[in-house]
């Protein structure tokens, strides 16, 4: 049976529970957690449905559709608009609006670079967010913290250090490496981040500008999502040097990089295995 014909009762049931039929779907790609459909309902509206397995994942799309909520109100970049979420016969489902692509426009990286120094001027009065929320498949944490080194050290590196401790993995000296981590974090206050910014987040809309797909939120220290996306590639130095004419970075960010990638690098770890496991501890031994 193929995915279509797999959640074909799965995309009908959610639309009669959201007060629209269905002319139509087909497979989008979605990667390894999510199945994902475009439909076409009978009015002609395009829709995006994320649709898995609910025990697998529980309240993912809720936190999702939270986070796409937040970055939406601050009305700087463009968002798909979460329309609805649910369960059906085991299977979460989020329900999104669909954004039409284009050809990006002439200055679409001195746009991007702008429009995420304006994102990260949206500030808050703790680090954390009202939900936590996942990165990719593992659940992220976002417990309130006063401090950008606290919210590194304790919702995001802890936890996937002890994750791969658990899993075997010996990194090597932790307790120096958060020391001396805790004392190069600069100390701005809490920014609205993406949170899983790399080159497969983001779209070009009917506009030919920037539209922010997939978000893992949190108001989290900004140098983050630069450092994400330094880290696979897919984003012009023109951006950057956009951002930083908007939002100049704190002395000797380039040096910290490393160190916020260590989070994303230690979430792949996790989740794919032991081929993530030399970079991360040639960053653990860099900073220890």
């Amino acid at each position: 049976m193929n995915a279509g014909s797999r959640f074909s009762e799965v995309i009908k049931q959610a639309a009669e529970e959201n007060g629209f039929s269905t002319n139509n779907f087909q497979s989008l790609t979605g990667g390894d957690i999510n199945d994902v459909f475009l439909i076409e309902t009978t009015t002609s509206e395009k829709l995006v449905i994320k649709i898995n397995d609910s025990n697998k994942y529980p309240g993912m799309f809720e936190a999702e559709r939270a986070g796409l909520d937040e970055l939406r109100k601050a009305e700087v970049i463009d968002v798909p608009k979460g329309l609805f979420t649910g369960e059906v016969q085991d299977q979460s489902y989020l329900i999104l609006q669909y954004i039409d692509t284009s050809n990006k426009v002439s200055d679409f990286w001195e746009v991007f670079g702008e429009q995420m120094a304006a994102l990260h001027r949206t500030t808050s009065k703790d680090f954390g967010f009202e939900t936590d929320n996942y990165i990719g498949s593992l659940p992220q944490y976002n417990k309130s913290c006063d401090s950008a080194s606290e919210f590194y050290i304790s919702q995001r590196l802890e936890p996937q250090l002890e994750m791969a401790k658990n899993a075997g993995y010996n990194l090597g000296n932790i307790k120096n490496f958060l020391k001396n981590a805790s004392e190069l974090i600069p100390n701005e206050p809490p920014t609205l981040v993406h949170g899983d910014l790399w080159g497969g987040n983001f779209i070009v809309n009917s506009k030919g500008l920037p539209c922010l797909i997939d978000p893992a939120v949190a108001y989290a220290p900004r140098e983050m999502d630069l450092a994400m996306m330094k880290l696979f590639g897919g984003f012009d130095t023109q951006l950057f040097k956009s951002y930083n004419s908007h939002f100049p970075l704190e002395p000797g960010f380039e040096e910290r990089v490393p160190l916020w990638q260590l989070y994303y690098l230690l979430v792949h770890l996790n989740i794919f295995g032991s081929s993530y496991k030399n970079s991360v501890e040639k960053i653990i031994r860099r900073y220890s």
